[in-house]
């Protein structure tokens, strides 16, 4: 046993047994590298990892390897979720000196934590022109003990060039629409117009593109031939997801990735914030275009989640692994012989012909269950759910997946945001329930004593300062809970959060927010994230957050904030600018048309009235606040000017003003009209 059992991370736990004397990421480890002389050995991954249990597998739990090892090295270990700032400085040192980057991670540094070398996956052995981890380790071995200070130099040119790199700040740029055009267009350069999504195989849902191609081709006041592909583009990717083996079709939700280009051969492992953004862009979706293809498949990912993610503490977990029995896929893969057993031969040849079911397969002799094949894939007959609900019964029975149990406020915060949006769009109340319970969970779990969030939970103990993306989703999801359900206490904290949020990582002189905090412990760099990627990044986010801010309060302070917020991300968006789609979202919202919105009220009908109308008009730029004579204490601390707006006696009364012109009261009746246009 090594120095990781004591931790509350699965990744880590899933090393503490071996034969390497792993460590913690910690003083302790940092110590004994230096009072021994060693260089150190850090390897970064996580639990549902596919490669990283390859190399677990092959090295880490070989005898030959750990003796190299603990010889030479300091080994640590650090799982990527839980550290994100660990992991963002070492993937940046990753891709300078190899020019590419993933899990697992490999780096070798010095004491001081400058590395010198740094690549992903290793084999025990090499072959077929890659290192192995053995020649590796006892080349490294050797030029430490002969040629010390040539390493010592790489380490301090490394650390070096990732300092100045984070100096380079990207120019303010005054926001402008045709960033948006042009992300829109580079996009259409990139998409493959028979089978969706954007460049070449290994394809990434990446849903925040497809969220901001649904608002451009919504919100775009020329509605020309730019706009239209933009909508088909999303329509088409989102499609083709579905279709694929990427979508879980016995089950519900999707995988990580597909291998080809075609959505078919997947990545099995999932994701909880993969999932989450997916069904914000099918419901998204939705709202725009009302085919009720896209709540289907909404309403089956948010189900997954609910079902298979959701802890018993009230969080969510991170995801479930693509593995079992050593196998990557066995447990979602069928024979067409199981189908038949499981449904009948009637059933089962009807199943088997529209799920592309065959004997010989479609994966290493088994099937991936997919829709590619099937012409009419929309329109499902009512008796399938009732055979895909027996599958999944007959899949439970297998060796179940591995669940990375443990709770991340930033991936939480996406589910909350995800199931807010979603009650009300696709009319499921039961999901802001959920979202309540999630929201509860961080509340009281994940925050510290001074009220700050904490990043991790896990078994009843939340750990580690929370990180930019924490603070900026956690505001998206209130504000989101408040839009579904108008409790001024959601506006309230999500203000205080983005008040914490700038207190503790805004960069006042540059511009934009670094990952982690001020007072955190200090990297050998602060990067300043603003890459939307598998994740949007925080200054991403924070850009909607105080977008949105400004519009809800009218106070001064969020405007100036959103402005300065907003030029910085379209600085980063310049040289590309499909790599801050998520951020071009703010720019949308700021851009287009928009709508400000106080109903004033004693009836809570009203609110669902108003739902409704909010549903029938589609996702407009507007945002909305609810006065009643319970809230107004609270709601003016929020948003003064909604002070001297009186509540009615009767019918409520809707204040709306439109592109900075405010409008004479007008009965909720009179309102679908004016929204409309």
């Amino acid at each position: 046993m090594n120095q990781l059992a004591a931790e509350k991370s699965p990744y880590l736990l899933q090393h503490a047994g071996n034969p390497v004397n792993w460590y913690p990421w910690g003083k302790e480890a940092f110590a004994k590298a230096k009072e021994e002389d060693k260089p150190i050995f850090l390897s970064i991954g996580y639990s549902t990892c596919h490669w990283c249990h390859v190399m677990a597998h092959e090295s880490f739990e070989d005898e030959e390897v750990a003796n190299l090892l603990n010889q030479h090295f300091v080994s640590i270990k650090v799982d990527r979720e839980e550290r994100p700032d660990v992991d963002a400085v070492y993937m940046a040192a990753c891709q300078a000196l190899t020019g590419s980057g993933g899990w697992p991670l490999t780096i070798i540094m010095t004491p001081e934590q400058k590395p010198f070398f740094a690549g992903t996956y290793f084999p025990k052995h090499g072959r077929y022109g890659v290192t192995g981890l053995m020649e590796l380790l006892e080349a490294v071995g050797q030029q430490w003990r002969q040629n010390r200070q040539g390493l010592l130099r790489a380490g301090e040119e490394l650390t070096g060039f990732l300092q100045r790199q984070q100096r380079e700040e990207p120019e303010e740029t005054q926001p402008r629409w045709e960033l948006a055009e042009q992300a829109a267009a580079l996009f259409q350069k990139g998409f493959h117009p028979v089978y969706g999504g954007f460049g070449k195989a290994p394809k990434f849902p990446t849903p925040h593109n497809l969220l901001f191609l649904l608002r451009f081709a919504a919100w775009d006041q020329k509605q020309g031939p730019l706009a239209e592909q933009a909508l088909f583009m999303a329509e088409k990717t989102l499609e083709q997801m579905y279709r694929g083996g990427l979508f879980d079709h016995i089950g519900g939700g999707f995988s990580r990735y597909s291998t080809d280009e075609q959505w078919l051969a997947p990545h099995f492992e999932k994701m909880l914030y993969d999932n989450a953004l997916l069904a914000m862009a099918y419901t998204e979706a939705y709202h725009l275009t009302k085919r009720p293809l896209y709540k289907e498949v909404a309403l089956r990912t948010l189900n997954y989640i609910c079902r298979e993610l959701f802890l018993k503490g009230g969080g969510f977990a991170c995801g479930q692994d693509a593995d079992s029995q050593g196998e990557e896929g066995k447990y979602y893969l069928f024979t067409q012989k199981e189908v038949l057993s499981v449904l009948g031969s009637e059933q089962g040849e009807a199943f088997c012909s529209r799920f592309g079911i065959t004997p010989q397969g479609n994966f290493e002799g088994k099937n991936i269950i997919n829709l590619l094949s099937c012409p009419n894939f929309v329109q499902e007959p009512p008796e399938f759910g009732e055979m895909r609900q027996r599958l999944y019964v007959y899949r439970l029975a297998r060796t179940p997946l591995h669940r990375d149990d443990k709770a991340l406020t930033s991936w939480n915060s996406l589910a909350i945001a995800a199931l807010a949006r979603a009650a009300w769009v696709l009319e499921q109340p039961e999901y802001l329930n959920i979202a309540q319970v999630g929201h509860r969970f961080i509340s009281e779990n994940l925050k510290d004593e001074a009220g700050r969030l904490l990043a991790r939970w896990r078994e009843g103990q939340a750990a580690y300062q929370g990180t930019l993306e924490d603070y900026a989703f956690y505001a998206l999801a209130l504000m989101e809970l408040y839009t579904a359900q108008g409790r001024a206490e959601d506006l309230l904290e999500a203000e205080e959060v983005a008040n914490t949020m700038v207190a503790l990582f805004e960069d006042k002189d540059n511009g934009g927010f670094y990952l982690y905090s001020r007072d955190a412990e200090q990297l050998i760099s602060r990067p300043k994230e603003t890459y939307d990627g598998a994740l949007p990044s925080g200054n991403s986010a924070a850009a909607l957050v105080f977008s949105r801010l400004s519009r809800a309060t009218g106070k001064t302070a969020w405007q100036e904030k959103a402005q300065r917020q907003l030029a910085f991300v379209c600085g980063a968006a310049a040289a590309y600018p499909p790599g801050s789609s998520f951020g071009l979202l703010a720019l949308l919202e700021t851009l287009s048309p928009s709508w400000e919105l106080v109903l004033c009220t004693q009836n809570e009908e009203d609110w669902q009235q108003l739902q409704n109308i909010l549903w029938a008009v589609g996702p407009k730029n507007g945002f909305i606040l609810v006065k009643t004579s319970q809230n107004q204490e609270r709601l003016a601390k929020i948003a003064p000017f909604t002070q001297p707006y009186p509540i009615p006696t009767g019918e409520g009364q809707c204040y709306l003003c439109k592109n900075g012109t405010c409008m004479q009261p007008q009965t909720l009746s009179q309102l679908a009209n004016l929204l409309q246009c």
